[in-house]
């Protein structure tokens, strides 16, 4: 008989991680070791954005987050309906020379 072993981690919060952070503009730049995620906050009326939280991550494990995004939000969609997003983006691409994505 197959024995099915669990793969359980033990994964530590603070509270000041579980407070979050609020980011309304993330810039993704990436080289051919690592993807780098910017999550910025941006002020309406004020030109200039801060930096909240930077993810640094092998290109695989940056594969494996866009899967688990596309299965969650798969699942909000099918009970919260379609999240509509407008378009086009509200902010001009920037780049930093490095290839440059928006979200």
């Amino acid at each position: 008989m197959e024995q099915k072993q669990e793969n359980n981690v033990n994964i530590e919060l603070s509270e000041e991680v579980a407070a979050g952070v609020y980011s309304n503009l993330a810039i993704i730049t990436h080289s051919s070791s690592e993807f780098v995620a910017d999550f910025i906050q941006m002020m309406p009326g004020v030109p200039k954005g801060k930096v909240r939280s930077r993810i640094i991550m092998t290109p695989e494990n940056t594969k494996r987050l866009l899967e688990a995004l596309k299965d969650n939000i798969a699942k909000y969609e099918q009970m919260h309906g379609t999240i509509e997003t407008g378009g086009t983006p509200q902010m001009p691409p920037m780049n930093f020379g490095t290839p440059t994505t928006e979200a």
